[in-house]
């Protein structure tokens, strides 16, 4: 199984490929994944892709444990926080090629995170984030 800290990396690269290469980079999103905060209306069934390349979103951050930025959904402007854990898949929207990863688990009880920019959240399922250090063994 890929490692949680290889992820980051992966869709880095990817995105960065798609964009070399003229494609449009979707990722998929699971929106129920706890800390996800996108528009409310845009989901189908339970997930929700978003076009993250530069002529759709502004100010991205793909950061170790996030992805962040701004767009536009029906005209109004709206600030998009996805966890990483949370991305099923990213590919370029012209030719399907892209990755995908495993699904995600949802915890039973809220991990805790929260919007990595202190934004105001869009959606009810965003907890605090923990400012405590994470540690896990790979063999």
């Amino acid at each position: 199984m890929l490692p949680e800290s290889a992820k980051p990396y992966l869709l880095n690269g990817i995105y960065q490929w798609c964009i070399d290469q003229g494609h449009t980079p979707y990722i998929l999103v699971v929106v129920a994944y706890p800390g996800v905060s996108v528009p409310s209306g845009y989901a189908k069934d339970g997930r929700m892709i978003l076009d993250i390349s530069p002529r759709a979103c502004h100010n991205l951050s793909m950061a170790d444990d996030w992805i962040c930025f701004n767009a536009r959904f029906g005209g109004v402007a709206r600030n998009v926080d996805v966890p990483m854990a949370a991305v099923a898949a990213i590919y370029a929207a012209e030719t399907q090629e892209g990755m995908g990863f495993a699904e995600p688990v949802i915890p039973a009880d809220p991990l805790p995170g929260a919007d990595p920019a202190g934004r105001e959240e869009t959606s009810s399922k965003t907890p605090e984030k923990s400012e405590k250090p994470s540690l896990r063994v790979i063999k």
